[in-house]
C-alpha cells in the first residue's frame, strides 16, 4: 500500500482523485463507499462543485456509506443520513434508488446487515471505497480487536470513540449512541481500491502504527497493508509521528521536493 503525505488540503486531494476514476472507469455503474465525519467535508463540497461544473454526473454511480448510529433516525441531525443529504446528495445528480445508507432503526439490526452485504453483492462489489480513520485506529465504526474477516454488522462503540463523537452532540458523550451498524473490515477490504483520510495530530499515532510493520486487529487501520491497491492520504500533522525509514524517507523528499506529495510505499 502507500502512504500519501500532501500539503494541500486532503478534501479536495481526494474529490480530484476520485473524479478521475470516474472518468476512467470501464463500466457503469461505478460503485463508491463512503464516509462521513469532518475530514470529507470539504470533499463532498468539492464534487458538488465538479457537477455543477459539468466535470462530473453522480447519474450512474452507486454508494454505500460505511455506517449509521443505532437509534437516530434519518431526520436527526446527527445521523449520517443526514449529513450525507445536506453534505453531498442535495447537491448532485444522484438517483435515489442508487443511495445505500444502513437503517439505523431497523427493527431486526441483523437482517438489516445482512441486507446491506447482499446489495453490495448485486451492485456487482466496491469500486473504490473511501474512508477515514479513529485515533485508535478504528475504520468505519471497526473498533480495535475487530477480525480483519468482519462483515456489516452491529457494534458497540468504545468509550473513545465516543468521547471524540461527542463535539457534534453538544459536547456530551453520554448523548453519543451507544451503538452503530458499521460495514466490516473484510467489506471493505473486497472493495477494487481503498483511499482512507486522516488529518490533524490526534490521528498521529494510527499513521505511525501502521508504518510500523505489524498487522494487528488492535489497530484496525493496519488492515490497509494486507490489500493491493490501499492508499492512506494524511496531512502533514497527521504524518508528525512517523518513525524509523518512514521518517527518514519524508525528510529527505521534503528536502529535495519541499512542495510534492510524498508517497511512501508500506
Amino acid at each position: 500500500m502507500k502512504l500519501i503525505i500532501t500539503k494541500h488540503n486532503l478534501g479536495l486531494w481526494a474529490a480530484s482523485y476520485i473524479c478521475k476514476r470516474w472518468q476512467a472507469r470501464s463500466k457503469d455503474p461505478f460503485v463508491l463507499g463512503l464516509p462521513t465525519g469532518g475530514t470529507v467535508v470539504d470533499m463532498y463540497a468539492a464534487l458538488a462543485g465538479l457537477v455543477k461544473n459539468g466535470k462530473m454526473s453522480f447519474k450512474n454511480i452507486v454508494t454505500f456509506n460505511m455506517d449509521e448510529y443505532v437509534g437516530l433516525p434519518p431526520q436527526h441531525a446527527q445521523s449520517y443520513h443526514y449529513y450525507m443529504k445536506h453534505n453531498l446528495f442535495d447537491h448532485v445528480d444522484a438517483q435515489a434508488q442508487n443511495i445505500h445508507i444502513l437503517n439505523g432503526m431497523a427493527k431486526d439490526l441483523p437482517a438489516e446487515c445482512a441486507q446491506y452485504e447482499a446489495a453490495i453483492a448485486q451492485a456487482g462489489g466496491i469500486d473504490l471505497f473511501l474512508g477515514g480513520v479513529g485515533r485508535n485506529g478504528h475504520l468505519a465504526f471497526n473498533e480495535p480487536g475487530s477480525s480483519f474477516d468482519s462483515r456489516t454488522r452491529v457494534m458497540e462503540l468504545t468509550e473513545s470513540t465516543r468521547q471524540a463523537n461527542a463535539r457534534f452532540f453538544e459536547g456530551n458523550p453520554a448523548l453519543v449512541p451507544t451503538q452503530a451498524l458499521t460495514v466490516g473490515i473484510g467489506t471493505v477490504l473486497d472493495a477494487q481500491e481503498l483511499l482512507f483520510l486522516a488529518s490533524g495530530a490526534s490521528k498521529a499515532e494510527a499513521v505511525a502504527r501502521l508504518t510500523q510493520g505489524e498487522i494487528t486487529p488492535s489497530w484496525p487501520i493496519t488492515a490497509l497493508k494486507t490489500h493491493t491497491r490501499a492508499a492512506l492520504l494524511v496531512d502533514m500533522q497527521a504524518a508528525a509521528a512517523l518513525t524509523g525509514p518512514a521518517k527518514t524517507q519524508m525528510r529527505e523528499a521534503l528536502r529535495l521536493h519541499p512542495e510534492e506529495d510524498i508517497i511512501l510505499t508500506l
